[in-house]
């Protein structure tokens, strides 16, 4: 049996081990096994009694809950359910404010990896893929990382959805902005496919390094050499036509092509796909890229892992990859000295919600205004900043509300951040919602510090010791 540590370090390599880690005596409720369910009946239970936040008004961690099938292999969802049980499993950040996390990080390139990986029946509509709800276009490829290159600049590894055309294809959405979608472009543009792997059920470390927008990361780290340094130790990596992640349970091995496709084919619903981070209907986008599958390895027994798009699976490798990058961002800039501590709240999908504790003092030096707009500058998808003192504990929401509640008045210490554009998928910031009598889209900060004059009549009269 694994020693407790030696078990937490490689459950951030190796997502049966992170899985392993929940189940056993003395943590009862962490993992579920059910059975009788399709792929698509497996993602309607779980949404109907374990998803939490923002897919579900539901408090508390998701478990994961393995569905087992009549065929093929079983499908796996809520692993990442918990934010704090996903931070417990990477080294290089568990029991640490992110400042501290991001001042200790130190690159560790990924190795040349051995893989006990077998060949699949090359049909992609064999595989549990879920619609996630009846409204969904198809099913859908929901916690496919794919990766193109191997190291540095050439290097591109990011998450998305990806549609089941057929048994060889599917359509991947992909913002303007991502790695992937330019050396696609690149590689159309010189005549050819661009190689990629669709790597599923990922290290963990792999997940959240994936999250970490590749402009926020120093020279010497790209993606993976982050990933190892999340993890304390090199991931592994293999190459077939393109390099793939071997500790993977299933790879896809295939071309990203220059067809395209709409994300809404034939008679299926029109205008609207899975749901998105925030837990309403996404909106159908522009054409799909078009990926041509060449061949399916496995590991032996590997578990096929999705998500519903919203709740706190997605929304913990959003917060903890944001997160990152805006601490990143922040030290290369050397804006960190007076942050003590950064979160993404699950209640913005782990995106727009921002939760900034400042040290002592460091509220009434700094200008807020100016610091919001530089945080907003950096994730432009922070919608909503609050800043506490560091007597506030981030990873609380009621903590946070609290200090709201009795440490400002809102309807003064709430400021509105001015001249940015709308956030597309949240409702309150659309025209629509202007029209029927809401107010015009902005973004806003909150001050919720204490004056330092009033310290001493604001203490808390049970203060943490540094006992616990």
């Amino acid at each position: 049996m694994l020693r407790p540590e030696a078990e937490t370090n490689e459950a951030a390599r190796d997502i049966r081990a992170a899985l392993a880690s929940l189940k056993g005596p003395g943590r009862p409720g962490l993992f579920h096994v059910k059975t009788g369910f399709s792929p698509d009946e497996a993602c309607a239970d779980f949404a109907a009694h374990h998803a939490g936040l923002p897919a579900r008004p539901r408090p508390g961690a998701e478990p994961a809950v393995l569905y087992k099938q009549r065929s093929g292999p079983d499908l796996l969802l809520g692993l990442y359910g918990c934010e704090e049980r996903l931070k417990s499993w990477l080294p290089g950040i568990a029991g640490r404010p992110m400042p501290e996390v991001v001042r200790a990080l130190a690159p560790c390139a990924p190795i040349n990896g051995t893989t006990d990986h077998i060949e699949a029946a090359l049909d992609l509509t064999a595989l549990p893929f879920p619609k996630i709800t009846p409204r969904d276009a198809g099913p859908y490829v929901t916690m496919g990382f794919v990766m193109t290159g191997c190291s540095g600049a050439g290097l591109a590894l990011s998450a998305h959805r990806m549609l089941v055309l057929d048994k060889r294809r599917l359509g991947i959405s992909m913002l303007t902005s991502r790695a992937l979608r330019h050396r696609a472009l690149e590689a159309h543009a010189k005549g050819h496919d661009l190689p990629i792997s669709v790597n599923i059920g990922v290290p963990p470390a792999v997940a959240v390094a994936s999250a970490t927008a590749t402009a926020h990361l120093p020279p010497a780290f790209d993606k993976l050499s982050l990933a190892g340094a999340l993890a304390g130790a090199p991931v592994q990596l293999a190459e077939q036509t393109a390099p793939y992640l071997p500790q993977s349970d299933f790879v896809l091995h295939g071309r990203l092509t220059a067809q395209t496709v709409p994300e809404t084919l034939g008679d299926r619903p029109k205008g609207v796909t899975l749901p998105e981070f925030l837990g309403y209907d996404g909106h159908a986008g522009p054409d799909l890229m078009v990926i041509e599958i060449d061949e399916i390895t496995h590991r032996p027994g590997g578990v096929l892992q999705s998500c519903l798009g919203p709740g706190k699976e997605q929304s913990s490798i959003l917060s903890l990859g944001g997160a990152l990058a805006l601490a990143l961002s922040l030290q290369a800039e050397g804006g960190l000295s007076q942050i003590a501590d950064i979160r993404f709240a699950a209640a913005g999908g782990g995106m727009l919600l921002l939760y900034v504790a400042l040290k002592s003092g460091a509220a009434e030096q700094l200008d807020l205004a100016q610091l919001s707009r530089r945080l907003t500058g950096v994730m432009p998808f922070t919608k909503t900043i609050v800043f506490v003192d560091d007597d506030v504990d981030l990873s609380s929401d009621e903590d946070v509300l609290w200090a709201m509640t009795t440490r400002c008045n809102l309807a003064r210490d709430t400021h509105a951040i001015e001249d940015l554009p709308p956030l597309r998928m949240d409702p309150s910031q659309g025209v629509c919602w202007q029209e029927a009598g809401g107010s015009a889209p902005c973004r806003s900060w909150v001050n919720a510090t204490v004056p330092s004059g009033l310290k001493e009549q604001t203490w808390r009269s049970f203060p943490e010791t540094p006992e616990g």
